[in-house]
């Protein structure tokens, strides 16, 4: 029994020690590790139940957890409150999971792309740079001073607010707003 015991508390200390050893970023009061999923992370992320609860309503966890790279851009839940009221609740209806899909894949890119790639392609491209989501509609990313925001298909702009949260299969951008595909 004491063999088990330290065993398992050894194990502990390995894992914190790891865990440790990794540069974290803080999101909605929790660490996010790189060497664990965009799914993993994001469950603990006080600020981005709304999103958690949409992303298993929409069917894409098993996606997310998957090799990727993916980039990600996360509304916030204040993101989430933002839209008419009602709306999410709609969204996560089963009647509706195809729109809400279309939705949440228009905030993952296909790759991993660190905002100092993206400013560098923004400036590269003249002030603005177009990329290809996953939903398949483009998205548009432009900075203004440090700051890099996105222009969804119907205009709406979103502000990165955290960058760079790296997971094992990609990174997070956290936003402020949640943006929509043109249909």
């Amino acid at each position: 029994m004491k063999k088990v015991i330290f065993a398992l508390g050894f194990a502990a200390f390995i894992s914190t020690a790891i865990n440790a050893q990794e540069k974290t970023v803080m999101v909605g009061g929790a660490a996010m590790y790189p060497s664990k999923n965009i799914v993993q992370n994001a469950v603990n992320s006080k600020d981005h139940t709304t999103l958690v609860a949409a992303v298993k309503a929409a069917g894409l966890v098993e996606t997310l957890q998957g090799a990727g790279p993916f980039t990600v851009f996360a509304p916030t839940n204040a993101a989430f409150d933002k839209l008419p009221k009602g709306t999410v609740e709609t969204l996560v209806k089963p009647e509706n999971k195809s729109t809400l899909t279309s939705i949440l894949t228009y905030h993952v890119v296909p790759g991993r792309i660190s905002s100092a790639d993206l400013v560098k392609m923004i400036k590269q491209n003249g002030g603005t740079f177009s990329a290809k989501t996953v939903e398949g509609d483009e998205i548009t990313f432009m900075q203004k001073g440090n700051n890099i925001f996105l222009k969804d298909a119907k205009g709406n702009k979103s502000k990165v607010t955290i960058k760079d949260v790296n997971q094992s299969n990609g990174v997070i951008h956290v936003i402020d707003t949640v943006v929509m595909p043109n249909s």
